[in-house]
Formats: C-alpha cells, structure tokens, sequence
C-alpha cells in the first residue's frame, strides 16, 4: 500500500504532500524530516526503509520526488509509480523550485489523485492523466456559446431602443412639446438627462465601434453630453491634485516603453540560448551587506534536428568567484579543460524544441563592494515630521539597469510627502502607502542620483526600502560566444536571450 507521495527539499522539508490514507499532518511531516537522515550518502538507492515504513525516493535537481509505502509493498511496482510521479511533476513547473512547486500544488495533489486511489495505483499513463485533469466539457462550450448569444441579442435590444427613446425626445423638442416621461414623473430635462444616459452608457460599452458625437438639439436641454467627457476627466485630476495627489501623465507610457525595449522582439535562431540570472540581496541601513546571492543559468532550446549535435564555447570573464555547476549529462572534463559545453556521449544529442539547463552558477557573499547598486536613505527628525534623503549609486559600471523603482514606506494618515528636489519622476500610492521612485535608465552615464521630501513620521517608518530593476546585461560576465558541430567543428548560427532580474533587494 502507496501512504503518501511528497515533493521535498534535501533537508525534509515538505513543499507538497499528498496521503493517500488516514495520516496526520505530525506524522507526515515527521516521516520527511527523518528521511534525509536515513539516506546513506556513499551509495546510491532508490529506496530506505525503517522498522515501519519503506521510502522509495528519486532525486530532481535540489528537491526529491518521495513515496512513502508499507514494507510488504512490490517494490517494483513502487518504482514503476515513481517513476510517472517524476513524470507528472514537469508537466506543470518550469522549473524544479520550491517556490514552482508551491504555485503550481493543487494542479500537482489533482494529478497524484489520478494515479494513486485509496494507497493502489491506477492503470493510467502521462496522456490519460493529462486529459482526466483537463476536464474539458462539450456541454461547457454549448452553454457558454448560448450565455454570449443571448448577451449579443440582449445588447441589440438596449441599443434599439435607446435609439427610439432619443428619436422620440427629438421629435418633441422639435414640435415644442413636452418629451415623454417615465411613469408620469420628470420634466424634458430629467427625461433626457436618463435617455441621454443610456445612450452614453450603451455606447461605451460596445468597445470595438466608435460612436459619433450626436448633434447638439436646437432647444436648451440640462441631458448629459457625450462630448464633454475630457472636461469632466481635467476637473477630477485637477481636484486629485489639490488634494495633494501627485498625478503623472508620463510614468505609464514611460514603462510602457521600458517594457518596449525589454521585450523587443528577439530574432530567433534554430539554436537559442536564454541567460537568466536573479539577485536575492538584504543591506542594513547604516551600511553593511547582510546576504547577497546570486542564480545564474544558461538554458538551450534547439528548434531544428540538424543542430542538434553541437558544443557552445563558454567565455567567464567573472573574477568574484561564482561556483559553476554544469548538467549531469554534460561532459564535465571538456567544461572544466576548454569551456566547452558537450554532452558525455558526443553521439547523442540535445533535446528538440525543449529548454534545457545546461549550465548553473551561484555566487553568496557579504562582501560590500560585491553590490551592483547602493541606496543610502537618510531620514532626519525635525520637529513632527521628518526630513528624507536618499541616494542611489551604481557600483558596476559595466550594467544597465532599466524601469528602476526605488519604494519607500511611508506613515499611514499623513498625507501626501512634500518633494523637495528629485532625479526622475515618482509616485505617491495613498492606498499602500507608498512613495515609489521611478527611474528609466541607470548607467555608467546616470550613475547616481538622489531624492528630498519631508512628511510626518519617525525614521524608523521609511523601512524598509525595496528596489526592483531589470536589465539586458548580466552581473556574472558568462557568456557563450560561438557554437560549433560536434562532427566537423564548423561554426552555427544562434541568438541569445540575456536577462538579470530582482528576486528581493532590501535595504532593512
């Protein structure tokens, strides 16, 4: 009998656990944190047993894919189920990582549940599971098709007859009368003033047409107007304004464009490698780096099968000695020896039209001058509010930060901050209370730069501050400059893909 199936960490921490009978949670969670202690790290298994229960258990990267069973299980057949479990978890992460895993854990339980019932296995296969999870209903479709149908029709009806009540209330500014009211009550003026409304509300739903402006009636009326929309939306800024809001036109087309440049389209070769790498960094205020690490990695995707047997040549230019680790299946000799990254059998060949990891780093340090961007924030009491300074410096001159913003905790029922002088643009968030410092471009030309406000508060409300940038241009210089077949050595085409990008920047 199949107890329970767990996706944990090498330490026995559980990230998923699925118990397949009655199991407390005390109980699950001991077995796990007991298993990395039972595992004997100078042989290798697929299974570790105790006086109770057998763990039969298959490594993925930094995690293990665990099945916990009774000791008269089959074996064979718990390692043919593991081996699906290993299969299954793929399927929906990109990434064997904690955090993947936690997003993606009830798509994950949904899919034990379909091989395993009640500690038995099912009789299914990757495909069946698949469609079992999908749940797509025909039924589904015919009766979202009907809803959207009789929405269309419903819609034509409002239109129909909005149009009829605004051609009747013409007709009777026309001829002098009195235009028909609702249930006896109203005069022209209410009675248009609702029609007209209609119309307007009808006619900016229909989104994909634009609805003319109707010309002006000859008699006086109080309805509303379409056209007198833009006057409406100045007046609300301008009254947000006088409130204190800092309203800013260009910060979203601003972004926009950052995004733009970003995400520009990337002429893809049939071999393209993506360089992805991500910063988790904590600073104190007073200065000091409390943790800095630092996940690189180099991912190929092959669209095409003649390209499939090649080698990249690696150039490391780091000098911060970052700890590099490449796939199990690379040829770890011909890495070390030529910076060369080819598979151990040169035969085989990467996979097609899938991204693989074919080379990992990681730097962790507390060394200061290791820090690619410092922020000094320097709040000062005077009197009841406070007055903030605060700077930013870009320490490695070779990177391009894009889209910076600088966040900075405000105290909640004060108000809006007074900016003094500012490099860059901000925003005031009155909601989250937040003043966020909106920077397009750091480089080694707009390497430092600084902000001034003052509101009320003490200094120890101004933490802590958070910063997140993305950049074009990696902070470990790795990088693959030439791709070559394994038979022949010839040259091949291919495009790469570099981003650096925040996981956490905090300065505390």
């Amino acid at each position: 009998v199949l107890l329970a199936a767990a996706v944990c960490t090498k330490a026995g921490k559980a990230i998923v656990s699925r118990q397949f009978v009655e199991m407390t949670r005390t109980r699950i969670e001991g077995l796990l944190a007991a298993f990395p202690k039972l595992m004997n790290t100078g042989k290798q298994h697929t299974f570790v047993e105790t006086e109770s229960v057998r763990y039969v258990y298959q490594p993925m990267e930094k995690l293990y894919m665990v099945l916990i069973t009774t000791k008269n299980s089959n074996i064979l057949e718990d390692l043919e189920t593991l081996r699906l479990f290993s299969r299954v978890i793929p399927e929906y992460c990109r990434a064997l990582e904690e955090n993947e895993i936690s997003e993606h854990c009830f798509d994950l339980i949904f899919a034990f549940d379909e091989i395993v019932a009640l500690g038995y296995r099912e009789n299914v296969n990757l495909a069946q599971i698949r469609t079992f999870t999908e749940m797509d209903s025909h039924e589904e479709k015919v009766f979202r098709a009907v809803r959207e149908t009789q929405e269309r029709e419903a819609k034509a009806e409002m239109r129909r007859k909005a149009k009829e009540l605004q051609q009747a209330r013409r007709d009777a500014e026309r001829h002098g009368k009195k235009a028909p009211g609702f249930g006896g009550f109203g005069s022209s003026a209410v009675s248009g003033g609702v029609t007209a409304m209609i119309t307007e509300t009808i006619i900016e739903t229909e989104k994909p047409k634009v609805a003319p402006a109707p010309a002006r009636p000859s008699g006086p009326s109080k309805a509303l107007k379409l056209g007198a929309k833009g006057k409406e939306v100045d007046n609300f800024v301008d009254k947000l304004k006088s409130e204190g809001e800092n309203i800013m036109t260009s910060v979203g087309k601003r972004s926009a464009e950052a995004v733009k440049v970003l995400t520009s389209p990337i002429n893809m070769e049939s071999v393209h490698m993506k360089i992805e790498e991500k910063i988790s960094l904590t600073c104190g205020r007073d200065g000091g780096l409390q943790n800095m690490e630092l996940h690189g990695m180099i991912m190929l995707h092959i669209s095409d099968e003649k390209f499939a047997r090649i080698r990249l040549h690696v150039e490391n230019e780091d000098k911060r000695g970052v700890q590099l680790q490449t796939h199990p299946n690379v040829d770890k000799k011909l890495f070390t020896t030529e910076s060369q990254i080819g598979l151990k059998n040169p035969e085989k060949s990467f996979p097609i039209n899938s991204d693989v990891g074919v080379l990992k780093w990681r730097l962790q340090t507390t060394e200061e001058s290791f820090i690619p961007l410092t922020i000094n924030c320097w709040p000062s009491e005077s009197g009841n509010s406070c007055d903030v300074n605060i700077e930013y410096e870009l320490q490695e001159e070779s990177l391009e930060l894009n889209d910076v913003i600088i966040t900075i905790p405000l105290p909640s029922g004060v108000g809006a901050p007074v900016i003094g002088e500012i490099d860059g643009e901000y925003r005031h968030d009155s909601r989250r209370n937040l003043l966020e410092w909106c920077l397009p471009v750091i480089d080694a030309k707009n390497k430092s730069g600084s902000l001034e406000f003052s509101i009320a508060g003490q200094p120890n409300d101004f933490f802590p501050v958070q910063v997140s940038f993305v950049s074009k241009k990696n902070y470990c210089n790795i990088q693959v400059t030439k791709v070559t077949q394994v038979d022949g050595n010839s040259p091949v085409r291919f495009s790469t893909e570099t981003t650096f990008l925040v996981d956490k920047y905090e300065i505390l």
